[in-house]
């Protein structure tokens, strides 16, 4: 268990290296407001730095794993990924409240509500100590599942066409969608369709999987796509797939659970 914590140190120091600089926070506080801006958009907020300055900015926070690129044509577009804040705020906040709460409380603020653009795409990103297939199988086994989805199991045949469903342990299936794809252990596509309270008006939306090798360990991407503008469930689920993938990261590399307080 102390080498496991040593080695979350050592995961986290990047991460506490790249927002050590106020010009890289003002980015990430730039990317939590609208996610998905261009490097010609971040630099216009850095007025006084040259792109080549911005960039390299933009290089520590993703090697870092706080921003995660994707190309639309000719642009890069820039997201935040809350994955790595959430893994700090797990890991040492809520477990030395006391002690660091004032130095890191502020870390959560990128977990709650921000402005968002007319259609919202999160994307999240996390590395992970174990194969593909038993990332996959951490997505797809309702015996794994109700230890870092907030406690639901999740079932389904994971064929093309097969519906899924995520079902709390009084029955009720908290969110439900059809299989689009599946390859296991490399890419998970379904559709995503909230029934909790307040969900009723949101259009069903698209999740993305993608599991490849990285060296020693395996990286997790997770796209969620076609979310509604200023919904409340587009906020919730921002919130609660950083926890998720958080926690199943930390289900994986140490078998046991974090628990969860439900942020959808």
């Amino acid at each position: 268990m102390v080498t496991y914590h040593l080695a979350a140190m050592e995961e986290m120091e990047p991460v506490f290296k790249a927002l050590s600089d106020p010009n890289r926070r003002l980015l990430l506080d730039k990317l939590h407001e609208q996610d998905g801006q261009t490097l010609l958009e971040l630099q216009g907020h850095l007025p006084a730095m040259t792109r080549f300055g911005t960039m390299k900015h933009l290089k520590v926070l993703e090697e870092a794993g706080l921003v995660i690129t994707r190309r639309s044509g000719r642009e890069k577009h820039h997201y935040l990924n809350r994955v790595p804040i959430q893994m700090v705020y797990d890991r040492w906040v809520s477990k030395y409240a006391r002690t660091w709460t004032r130095t890191l409380s502020g870390l959560k603020g990128f977990l709650e509500d921000s402005l968002m653009a007319e259609q919202v795409t999160h994307i999240f990103e996390v590395y992970i100590n174990a194969t593909p297939e038993r990332i996959w199988q951490a997505l797809t086994d309702g015996d794994m599942t109700r230890h870092y989805y907030f406690g639901t199991t999740v079932s389904s045949e994971w064929s093309n066409g097969s519906p899924y469903s995520y079902t709390t342990p009084d029955g009720f299936a908290m969110l439900e969608g059809t299989v689009v794809e599946a390859d296991p252990p490399k890419r998970l596509v379904t559709t995503f369709k909230a029934n909790w309270e307040g969900t009723e008006n949101d259009p069903i939306s698209t999740v993305i999987f993608e599991i490849e090798p990285a060296g020693q360990v395996s990286k997790l991407r997770l796209t969620h796509e076609g979310l509604q503008a200023g919904s409340p469930l587009t906020s919730g689920v921002r919130d609660g797939w950083s926890q998720i993938l958080s926690a199943m990261k930390t289900l994986l590399e140490t078998g046991k659970p974090l628990p969860l307080t439900p942020a959808m």
